[in-house]
């Protein structure tokens, strides 16, 4: 079946390892230029309007991509760029005031920013590379600043199906219907997963180009049979109980992540307001990981998202690991992405060297920065969030996590566990669970459950209502 691009009204909610043998060339055809044409006529006056005594800062992010709230959805109800712009205000002598601008993707970002609109932007990987290469494409370069957050396997993007689907891994969706967003990170996800269970991505499978909130209600609807999206929506549908998880990206091993662009004419006019949105950043970044429970309330406040999936995603071990340093490993994921997008005509060449900035970062952060950028994130390890807790508890295994939720079951707000290969964290009772011998082990998909039956004999699937009984044992 030829790939279907059909561009969808836009949602009003939000936003790879074995690495491909040669560069892929098939992504859907390119369709995000025109996107990032769109008029500007939502996006204000110019983002650095003003006398030289009054500077308004426009900043562009999406609220329910929840691994960005450091640079956006906390941040700004933390309210600590204001705090930090008030501070320079009160060395320099100008009044900042700042303009948070919400979008659903990154593309309308980037155009807002290529037309001096925004002035800092966050979001994802693919998206930050379509960034660099339209900046440059229009005289208006950008700089990549900072991280927001990050996984090291690619697990931040998910492929789902119906929950009573019969399709139990990405080799049936030959013939299929799938939705994703084209040039994000989660379209990659897919491109390169597909070719991987030998699907040829422009060929074998019908994909529609939709916003993430669109393509949720296709899924539910029934008019696809499957969606590849980025965080929160896999885990959202996945809580709510419209969704199963048919391919893990931590799968492909190959990192990805959300981070912070900049106007590079901005940059270079303004970079005390880049220190110090970034000097914000970083001070999210320590509340967040001092208080992950009431930082994820705070999201889910904001969003409508339950508190329990922002757990999921931005808590203590999360699939999202909350770290502003630009990491060799990151930026080598990039340089591995752009083959790919250029393949499929969605961006030109980035000189991703060139694009990566973090002289901001660095002065931003002070000493320890060295250390920090060369630290990758701990283990996932088992959790429970009790009802009306403020803290969480941790559990040196899956077994021990059942035990105790099966002793406390109507105490339970929420438990996770780490899969059992991928180390992706998922809902413990919306993993598929495996008992082999003593051992009970979590997956995030039925097929890699069923990969480690067939290599361990007298392995077997089990339901969780079973693995609580065999842990309770």
């Amino acid at each position: 079946m030829a790939s279907v691009a059909r561009t969808q009204a836009p949602g009003t909610a939000p936003a790879r390892g074995t690495r491909p043998t040669r560069p892929s060339r098939r992504i859907a055809p390119a369709v995000l230029a025109a996107a990032l044409l769109l008029p500007l006529t939502a996006c204000g006056g110019s983002a650095s309007a003003g006398d030289s005594k009054s500077v308004t800062v426009t900043v562009g992010y999406q609220s329910k991509t929840i691994n960005t709230v450091t640079a956006g959805t906390l941040l700004r109800s933390l309210g600590y760029f204001e705090s930090a712009l008030k501070a320079l205000g009160a060395r320099d002598g100008i009044t900042y005031k700042v303009e948070w601008q919400d979008y659903a993707t990154g593309a309308p970002i980037t155009a807002a920013m290529v037309a001096g609109k925004v002035d800092i932007g966050s979001m994802g990987d693919f998206p930050l590379l379509i960034n660099a290469s339209r900046g440059k494409q229009l005289n208006a370069p950008t700089r990549l600043v900072s991280v927001t957050g990050y996984n090291s396997r690619g697990a931040l993007n998910t492929v789902v199906t119906a929950p009573d689907s019969k399709l139990k891994s990405l080799a049936d969706l030959r013939g299929k219907k799938v939705s994703t967003s084209v040039g994000s990170a989660a379209d990659g996800t897919l491109v390169r997963a597909l070719e991987q269970a030998g699907l040829d991505p422009d060929k074998d499978i019908g994909k529609l180009n939709q916003q993430p909130a669109v393509g949720a209600s296709a899924l539910e609807g029934g008019s696809v049979d499957a969606l590849s999206q980025f965080v929160a929506w896999p885990g959202l549908l996945a809580f709510q109980g419209k969704a199963k998880a048919l391919y893990d990206g931590g799968s492909l091993g190959l990192p990805t992540l959300h981070g912070v662009t900049v106007r590079h004419a901005f940059a270079d006019q303004r970079p005390a307001v880049v220190e110090a949105f970034l000097a914000a950043q970083i001070k999210a970044t320590e509340y967040l990981d001092a208080h992950p429970v009431t930082a994820a309330e705070k999201v889910a406040e904001v969003t409508g998202l339950p508190p329990e999936v922002v757990y999921l995603y931005n808590g203590k071990g999360g699939i999202s690991t909350f770290d502003p340093t630009l990491k060799p490993e990151l930026v080598a994921a990039l340089k591995k992405d752009v083959p790919l997008l250029v393949s499929a005509k969605l961006a030109g060449p980035v000189n991703v060297s060139d694009f990566v900035d973090d002289t901001y970062l660095k002065k931003a952060y002070g000493t320890g920065y060295a250390k920090a950028a060369a630290t990758m994130a701990p283990a996932s390890k088992p959790e429970v969030w009790l009802k009306g807790a403020t803290t969480t508890s941790t559990y040196a295994d899956p077994a021990a996590l059942l035990r105790y939720v099966a002793a406390h079951r109507a105490d339970v707000r929420a438990a996770y566990v780490p899969d059992a290969t991928t180390g992706t964290r998922w809902f413990a009772d919306k993993s598929v669970w495996v008992q082999d011998g003593t051992a009970l082990k979590p997956f995030v998909t039925e097929a890699a459950a069923d990969a480690w039956t067939a290599a361990h004999t007298g392995a077997r699937i089990i339901s969780y209502a079973d693995a609580l009984r065999q842990a309770a044992k």
